[in-house]
């Protein structure tokens, strides 16, 4: 195994206590993630510390605005190399996780990953969010959406909630200042049926990268007509005209 000293020391900062499976399923997925972005780009974080810091310490950050219960279904909006879904399966084995991506590679990279650490209760879903979300299995389904996909607040809130069931959350990881961003997504949360509930700024354990979560609360169905397709979410945001 390597030296963990330092990942333990932020759980620990994060209230997190991992054993020794689970340390040795972060260094597997690791060894996976360095292996596959050596011929796919995966990321541009490549060294051991770094990616502790900046993928699985971030992905498991959630613990600081959700409590995450037994059995909650998780769904990981844009997921990329699995964060912060897989991360946050290791940590809590009782999670039901699905990931989705448009890019069918990665989706190749994830199963592997699934299957080499032995994970259950876990799936990749190779879809595109405004597609997916009309699918009476996903659709008002999910306890809890999260993304660290780079899009506007605005723009994430219409692709990802409509997954999310009445009382449940959609949680966007920013960076940066947000300020802003919220206020120009208020129009958007009205329409689809969310409303902001907390927003928790904080720097990520031995580093100064200040990280946001922005917790959003759905509090009633998201009309049918969202999310629009045509890539409008991204392209044209629901965002009050002046």
């Amino acid at each position: 195994m390597r030296d963990n000293s330092a990942f333990i020391q932020g759980l620990r900062s994060l209230g997190m206590d991992l054993n020794k499976h689970q340390l040795e399923q972060f260094e597997t997925y690791y060894d996976l993630l360095i292996e596959w972005n050596s011929f796919m780009n995966l990321t541009a974080i490549t060294e051991y510390e770094e990616v502790i810091q900046k993928h699985f310490l971030d992905s498991l950050s959630l613990i600081k605005s959700y409590q995450i219960k037994s059995g909650d279904t998780l769904l990981d909006m844009g997921t990329g190399a699995g964060f912060p879904g897989i991360p946050l399966k290791i940590a809590y084995p009782e999670l039901n996780v699905l990931l989705m991506d448009s890019l069918n590679k990665r989706i190749n990279f994830l199963n592997e990953v699934i299957n080499r650490l032995d994970l259950k209760n876990i799936s990749a879903m190779h879809g595109r969010a405004e597609e997916q979300a009309r699918r009476i299995d996903f659709r008002e389904k999910f306890d809890l959406v999260v993304s660290r996909a780079v899009a506007r607040t605005a723009s994430l809130a219409e692709l990802c909630l409509p997954y999310v069931k009445k009382g449940g959350y959609f949680i966007p990881y920013k960076s940066g200042k947000v300020n802003e961003e919220l206020e120009e997504a208020e129009y958007a949360l009205e329409c689809l049926g969310g409303k902001l509930e907390e927003k928790m700024t904080f720097t990520l354990p031995d580093t100064d990268m200040e990280r946001t979560l922005i917790c959003i609360k759905k509090v009633k169905e998201t009309p049918k007509s969202y999310p629009r397709g045509g890539g409008k979410p991204l392209k044209m945001p629901l965002i009050r005209k002046k």
